[in-house]
C-alpha cells in the first residue's frame, strides 16, 4: 500500500494552498469566576480563543473529554461540537444563547458574565472555509484541536503568530470602533493555522475524493462516512445499508468507482489520519490507535510500517524535522466522577 504524504506532494500542496478560513467573532467575554456556559451543537465550526485568564471544555460526548485551556490557547471545534465553557468543571453552566438573548452583550458585542473571582477574557466564534477546498473538508479534522496561538513554546511554526497575538489582546482592551472585525480577521490566521497544520499530515487519498466516485450519489455517500468517521468498526454489508443497496451491487459500483474495494479504501483513511495525529500532536500511538479504529497500537504500528516504511515513532521524529513541529501535553483527559481526571484513549489533538 503507497500513500503519498511528502510534504512536497503537488495535489496536496495546492489543496493547502487553497484553504481560506473566514471567521466571524460572536463575542469577546469577560467572565468572572464561577462562570459556565452552554454551547449547542450545529453544523457551524465554532472556536473560542482563551485572551487572559483560563478554561476548560467539556465535549458533549459519552466520552466527556475535558481539556484545560490557558491564556494563548485557542480551541477548534470543526465539526461544530455542543460542549461546555467553564471556569472549572464544576461550575454551573447556561445555555449560552439564552444568556445573549438576556440582553448581556454591549453595543460593542462584549458579553460580561460570572462570578466576582479571577477573570477569563475569552473570544468565541464560527468559521467556514471559504472558496476552493471542497466542502467536507472540515470533516477530516478530528472533533477538537488546540492551537497555542500566543507562540510562547518556541515552534517556528507558531513564533510568528505571538505579535498577532499581543495585536488581539490590545484589541480586546479596547472600545474602538471596528475592533471586532479586527479581532475575526486576527482569529482567520490562527485557524487557518491549526487547519493547515493537521491537514499537511494527511496523505493524498485521505484529502480527494475520485471525482467520479464523488459525484455518484451512493458511493460519494459511503466514501464521505469513511472520511468521517475512520475510528467506527465498518463493514461492507454496513455502507450498503447506510446507501440503500444491496452489498454485492454496492461493493462493485464501489471498486469500480473509487478503484478499489471499500474496506481498502478504508485501510489508507485511517493511516492517513495516523498520520495527521502523528504529524501534529502528541497522542500516544494507542491513543491514535484507538481514535481511528484499530484494536491496539501494535495493530496500527504493524500496518504503518507496512504503509510508510517506518515505525509511527520514527514517522513522527522525521516530520518534526521536516515541519519544525514541537508536540506538548494536553492538559487534561476524560473527566470522572468527582471532577477527577485521567488520560483519555481519545483525548483531543494539541496543536503546538
Amino acid at each position: 500500500m503507497e500513500l503519498l504524504t511528502s510534504p512536497g506532494s503537488d495535489d496536496l500542496s495546492a489543496l493547502l494552498g487553497r484553504i481560506n478560513v473566514r471567521s466571524v467573532v460572536y463575542c469577546l467575554s469577560d467572565l468572572g469566576a464561577p462562570w459556565g456556559f452552554r454551547v449547542d451543537g450545529s453544523a457551524t465550526a465554532k472556536f473560542h480563543l482563551v485572551i487572559d485568564g483560563q478554561a476548560t471544555l467539556t465535549l458533549d460526548d459519552p466520552g466527556a473529554t475535558r481539556v484545560t485551556l490557558a491564556a494563548g490557547e485557542l480551541v477548534l471545534l470543526p465539526h461544530g461540537s455542543g460542549h461546555l465553557m467553564q471556569d472549572r468543571g464544576d461550575s454551573p453552566a447556561r445555555p449560552l444563547d439564552h444568556i445573549l438573548a438576556e440582553g448581556s452583550l454591549d453595543q460593542a458585542g462584549r458579553l460580561d458574565f460570572g462570578g466576582g473571582g479571577p477573570r477569563t477574557s475569552l473570544l468565541c466564534g464560527g468559521f467556514e472555509l471559504a472558496y476552493g477546498p471542497p466542502e467536507d473538508l472540515l470533516s477530516l479534522l478530528p472533533p477538537l484541536l488546540v492551537l497555542g496561538a500566543a507562540g510562547t513554546g518556541g515552534d517556528p511554526w507558531t513564533r510568528w503568530l505571538e505579535p498577532a497575538f499581543l495585536l488581539l489582546r490590545s484589541e480586546g482592551a479596547r472600545d474602538a470602533p471596528g475592533a471586532t472585525a479586527i479581532m475575526a480577521k486576527i482569529a482567520d490566521a490562527f485557524l487557518t493555522e491549526i487547519v493547515r497544520r493537521y491537514l499537511s499530515g494527511l496523505d493524498t487519498i485521505t484529502t480527494a475524493m475520485p471525482p467520479a466516485a464523488a459525484r455518484d450519489p451512493a458511493v460519494g455517500t459511503a466514501l464521505t462516512l469513511l472520511r468521517s468517521q475512520p475510528g467506527a468498526t465498518w463493514t461492507v454489508a454496513d455502507l450498503a445499508r447506510k446507501v440503500g443497496m444491496s452489498r454485492t451491487a454496492f461493493a462493485a459500483r464501489f471498486r469500480r468507482l473509487a478503484g478499489e474495494p471499500p474496506m481498502s479504501y478504508l485501510a489508507r483513511v485511517r493511516l492517513g489520519h495516523a498520520a495527521g495525529y502523528l504529524s501534529s500532536t502528541d497522542m500516544t500511538v494507542r491513543q491514535i490507535a484507538r481514535l481511528v479504529g484499530y484494536e491496539n497500537e501494535a495493530s496500527l504500528s504493524k500496518a504503518f510500517r507496512r504503509a510508510f516504511g517506518h515505525a509511527p515513532g520514527d514517522y513522527r521524529r522525521q516530520q518534526l524535522a521536516a515541519h519544525g513541529v514541537r508536540a506538548t501535553a494536553v492538559a487534561g483527559g476524560r473527566s470522572v466522577p468527582g471532577g477527577q481526571q485521567h488520560d483519555a484513549a481519545d483525548q483531543p489533538g494539541r496543536v503546538s
